[in-house]
């Protein structure tokens, strides 16, 4: 009987011992750092932890994850980069050139995924873009150049505009977006009138600044600040009656006449792709930078009309979404 009853015991602890729940809870479950200089919420994130789910991760169960979110004041990211790897996160997904440079400076080995407009080999953040080297690989998303082609989109679709308000915030990475929006506005005969926004608090000073300069149109710096508070910055457009151009289609969405750009929740999906190869043991430096092949032109019909415009064929016709 006793023989019997220490198999019996032996046979239970084994069966615990290779359950799911058992091995899950012995096992350490990794834990993802997500450094951000926007506001929270910020809705297209949420297709990061759509994307590992895709990819089998239940968050809380089979990984964790640290937000960490700046507020739009970029000079806290060091202080939560610091904060994350306190945490001892195994990767750091950075949003942003300043949150890139804060999780590297933070710490010279933990795996940084990161989304980013600037250029990573010019900023120093990877050695090339097919070879990263180091800690950081991810995803450079909005290089310099597409703002030309906004611009060139913004005037096709309203066709007597001479004066555009250009708002941008104060950043490493701005210089190439204004001076390639600069070097296209010369070229299409539209005057450029820089807006700087130097507190995220403080659109409604931008937007008196714009009227007051008379401009007939609006683009904007890619920015994940202005991003997080596209609603606010497309009600101040639709009151200032200015046709807006801006990056992401969450604008167009939200009542911007237009957006141009790739899809940022299908690059924070990729981001959640670049996660699970490291986890699983490649190494960051060995990973590519990716850069979008497909850029979206979504046009809102309906803001036209309210502004009293009619959109060109011409244009309509390269709409990659149009909003009745």
């Amino acid at each position: 009987m006793k023989a019997s009853a220490l198999i019996i015991t032996l046979a239970l602890g084994l069966c615990l011992a290779l359950s799911p729940s058992h091995a899950q809870a012995g096992a350490k479950m990794p834990r993802i750092g997500i450094l951000t200089p926007v506001f929270d919420p910020y809705p297209p994130l949420e297709a990061f932890p759509q994307g590992l789910r895709d990819l089998g991760y239940v968050e809380d169960q089979s990984i964790a994850l640290e937000y960490r979110f700046a507020e739009g004041k970029v000079e806290r990211l060091p202080a939560l980069a610091a904060e994350l790897v306190r945490l001892q996160v195994d990767i750091i997904l950075a949003e942003g050139d300043d949150a890139v440079r804060a999780a590297q400076h933070a710490d010279g080995t933990i795996p940084i995924v990161f989304l980013t407009g600037t250029d990573p080999v010019g900023e120093g953040f990877v050695a090339s873009l097919a070879r990263p080297g180091g800690n950081t690989t991810g995803v450079y998303f909005n290089a310099p150049e597409l703002m030309g082609k906004r611009l060139e989109l913004l005037k096709a679709a309203v066709p007597g505009v001479i004066r555009v308000a250009y708002l941008w915030r104060a950043a490493p990475n701005s210089a190439p977006q204004l001076h390639e929006t600069e070097r296209a506005a010369r070229a299409l005969g539209v005057q450029l009138q820089p807006v700087e926004v130097r507190d995220p608090y403080l659109f409604d000073q931008a937007f008196a600044t714009i009227a007051a300069a008379h401009a007939d149109a609006l683009i904007t710096q890619p920015s994940g600040v202005f991003l997080s508070r596209h609603t606010q910055l497309v009600a101040l457009a639709a009151r200032t009656q200015l046709p807006g151009m801006f990056p992401e289609r969450e604008f167009a969405e939200a009542g911007g006449l237009m957006a141009y750009g790739a899809s940022l929740p299908a690059n924070f999906r990729r981001a959640a792709t670049y996660v699970d190869k490291i986890l699983k043991g490649t190494k960051p430096g060995d990973l590519p930078v990716e850069q979008p092949m497909k850029f979206e032109l979504i046009i809102n019909l309906k803001t036209a009309k309210a502004l009293g415009l009619t959109i060109p064929p011409t244009v309509l016709f390269q709409a990659d979404e149009v909003i009745q």
